[in-house]
């Protein structure tokens, strides 16, 4: 049964067109990924199936009794006071009105005789009735569920609003889940989930009922739920039955095809127009018995105008992310012995043991709070005699947050850091997407995936052969993803970083430090060996 209808929907924002003649069918319990680069449309296709946005052309329908959940990219503001299991509870409110109501009935039951006590065990009786029919008996265990499986049986009691911003995300995800809508729009959901917490929810997503779309640049996890997978892309819909793995196998035969088929008729088009010059220089010289020419010229302008011209297919754009060193390190890049990581005299882990050389790609995983960042900000601390930086070593660094210390524009913080003429820098900056108004944005009011490009900007030009990257995935498009992932296993240099991105780990590590019980071991191998291992 058809859930989602759009049909023909056309989308701009003043002259950027977004949507151009999109059209959609999404039956009942696919679970559908929308990929593409940013900007493309995929948040808007959300909005507009909630109703947050109309589009300026096209149709738009849904099942008759179907309700919507929707987890946006930027968590809603709340009033002050209102404490997270206000959330939570908030769709089960009437339920919780109805268990009140038998709690009272059963406190007056003792006190009532006769013809009251009948009518009140009457209205006890229909109250139960309904409250057993909306699953009041198992509302609280379903709650506990997705409150365990989202680990944040810590943050029921807290303010929403004294919570972080990746806090706020996963407890509306969990406030949604709760709700059991028959449509699940799903912006970014993996966004802040450890690795633990995303297998959880990935398999609660493999039983859910309702229909689900996703967007998300978490290719492991398009993988591992997707039905479908659909591309946006020049507004329209390309649509591949299969996850991401299938996508990209297919979309690889599809540009194929497409290229050889725009390629032929570029061949045709070019004949056509060589054919029109022809008669028309033979119409000229034949002047004036030359009309005849004109007509077959004029004939073959017509057949051209009326060919319908195949769209060039979209090459992936490559930004030149080519990490290199000036000068290599020695043998151990870096030693740390017998080291306790403590915040606040508290143990996060406990002896640690730890050594990498020139060329290991390690990263280090573990749930949310287990110690991942902190360790990596005491290593670049580097003012405990249990952690050394070996000789020649030179460290570049991406943090999970970027920011810049100063306001200034993207040229100047850039002119900072380049050495060379100004038309070469602009040049630069262009193959990074900042080119025309854009390189004088100021850099604190860039956007997450444009913070990470100017500090892979800056980092290539610095030559570190020491690479320490906290999440270096956030906020960056799959394409960008997998240039960097190209990029990374070329440098001949050494990486630690923090990831929750399993496909990202898969592609890049040959050693993983796994944090648990606040110990920290060494596993040889990526994500997958890991798992295999453990």
């Amino acid at each position: 049964m058809i859930e989602i209808s759009l049909n023909k929907i056309y989308k701009s924002y003043g002259f950027n067109n977004i949507l151009e003649d999109l059209s959609l069918e999404i039956k009942t319990g696919e679970i559908i990924a929308l990929i593409g680069e940013n900007g493309s449309g995929k948040s808007t296709i959300l909005n507009i199936i909630t109703g947050n946005e109309l589009p300026d052309k096209g149709t738009i329908s849904i099942k008759k009794g179907s309700t919507i959940g929707y987890l946006k990219q930027m968590p809603d503001t709340k009033d002050n006071n209102t404490i997270v299991k206000d959330i939570l509870y908030e769709s089960v409110s009437y339920i919780k009105e109805l268990e009140n109501k038998l709690r009272e009935y059963e406190n007056k039951i003792a006190t009532y005789k006769g013809k009251e006590l009948d009518k009140l065990l009457n209205k006890y009786a229909k109250t139960q009735e309904e409250y057993i029919n909306l699953g009041g008996y198992e509302v609280d265990s379903k709650i506990n569920k997705i409150i365990n499986g989202f680990n944040i049986d810590n943050l029921v009691y807290k303010e929403y609003n004294s919570l972080s911003g990746g806090e706020k995300r996963i407890v509306s995800l969990a406030s949604i889940m709760i709700k059991n809508p028959n449509i699940l729009l799903l912006d970014e959901p993996t966004n802040h989930l450890d690795i633990k917490t995303l297998e959880w929810f990935e398999d609660y997503l493999k039983r859910y009922t309702g229909t689900v779309i996703i967007v998300s640049h978490d290719r492991y996890f398009i993988d591992k739920v997707a039905t479908k997978t659909i591309l946006i892309e020049r507004g329209k819909e390309i649509i591949f039955n299969g996850n991401y793995s299938y996508y990209l196998k297919e979309n690889e035969l599809r540009i194929e095809r497409e290229f050889k088929d725009y390629k032929d008729q570029q061949k045709i088009i070019t004949a056509m127009k060589k054919k029109i010059k022809q008669l028309e220089e033979f119409g000229k010289l034949a002047y004036p018995g030359g009309d005849p020419f004109f007509r077959r010229a004029e004939h073959i302008r017509k057949r051209l105008e009326k060919l319908d011209k195949k769209e060039k297919p979209i090459i992936k754009k490559e930004l030149p992310i080519n990490f290199s060193i000036d000068y290599r390190s020695g043998k151990e890049v870096l030693i740390i012995k017998d080291y306790n990581l403590l915040i606040d005299n508290n143990i996060l882990i406990n002896n640690i043991n730890i050594n990498i050389n020139y060329k290991d790609k390690v990263c280090i995983m573990g749930e949310n709070g287990s110690g991942k960042s902190t360790l990596i900000k005491r290593i670049l601390e580097n003012n405990s005699e249990n952690i050394k930086i070996g000789s020649n070593v030179k460290i570049g660094y991406i943090p999970q947050e970027i920011v810049f210390k100063e306001n200034i524009t993207v040229l100047d913080y850039a002119k900072k850091i380049f050495i060379g003429e100004e038309s070469h820098l602009r040049s630069a900056l262009n193959k990074f997407y900042f080119h025309g108004e854009n390189i004088y944005k100021k850099i604190n009011t860039l956007s997450g995936g444009e913070k990470v490009r100017l500090r892979l900007f800056e980092l290539i030009q610095n030559n570190n052969n020491f690479l320490i990257l906290d999440e270096p995935t956030n906020h960056i498009d799959i394409y960008t993803k997998e240039i960097l992932e190209e990029s990374l296993k070329e440098y001949t240099g050494t990486i630690l970083f923090i990831s929750h991105d399993r496909y990202f780990i898969n592609k890049l590590a040959n050693k993983i430090l796994y944090i648990k019980d606040n110990t920290i071991k060494e596993y040889i191998g990526n994500y997958n060996d890991l798992v295999h291992k453990l």
